[in-house]
């Protein structure tokens, strides 16, 4: 004996529940691509909103390391050098490292531009490191590990540094030692008398 079906043809969404007890909590697809266009402008709103707030941290960061005024009011400085007597050297301060100001005489000049290049660890000409013969300004820090050389010592008269026995000649010219490079020379210019550094 065959029994006659009584119940409705079963909606291939209930996933053959009889019942339909669930059927507001399924999503429909028209109900699915709204959902998930909302899901994806949230999420990347939100990560707009990260990045933008993590570019701002870095950029307040980096604002935070540059000098401030009063720093860069001490970018350059004035020095008065008019009253240096040939032969000596002045010691001063710029940006908190020493400056050696030497007034070179006419013996000095010569003897430097007789070097030979080929006998210099960091080869450069007398010329290239002056603006005006008779004036040498260089920073007064060993090129080796930063000590500062005592003026008027060592073999060539120039620098010597006490920490580990570099020579510098009246160039400022590594002549003999361990410092791999001459002491460096700061920006600077000279004008009747006076020069800035910086």
């Amino acid at each position: 004996m065959r029994f006659a079906s009584t119940s409705a043809p079963v909606d291939p969404l209930s996933f053959g529940s009889p019942d339909h007890g669930f059927d507001k909590d399924r999503i429909n697809k028209a109900d699915e691509q709204n959902t998930r266009a909302f899901t994806y402008f949230m999420l990347g709103g939100g990560r707009f909103i990260y990045a933008s707030t993590a570019r701002l941290a870095l950029i307040k960061f980096v604002a935070s390391m540059s000098a401030s005024a009063d720093v860069l009011a001490l970018a350059s400085a004035e020095f008065d050098i008019a009253n240096i007597a040939e032969g000596t050297t002045l010691t001063v301060k710029w940006r908190g490292k020493p400056v050696f100001i030497r007034h070179r005489t006419a013996d000095e000049i010569s003897k430097e531009e007789a070097v030979p290049i080929s006998s210099l660890k960091d080869p450069q000409t007398d010329a290239d490191r002056v603006k005006e013969a008779e004036w040498l300004i260089v920073l007064g820090i060993c090129t080796h590990l930063g000590c500062v050389p005592i003026s008027g010592a060592g073999e060539y008269n120039g620098w010597f540094c006490p920490c580990h026995g570099s020579h510098y000649d009246v160039s400022g010219r590594i002549r003999k030692g361990p410092a791999p490079l001459n002491l460096e020379i700061p920006p600077y210019s000279l004008s009747g008398g006076k020069l800035t550094v910086g």
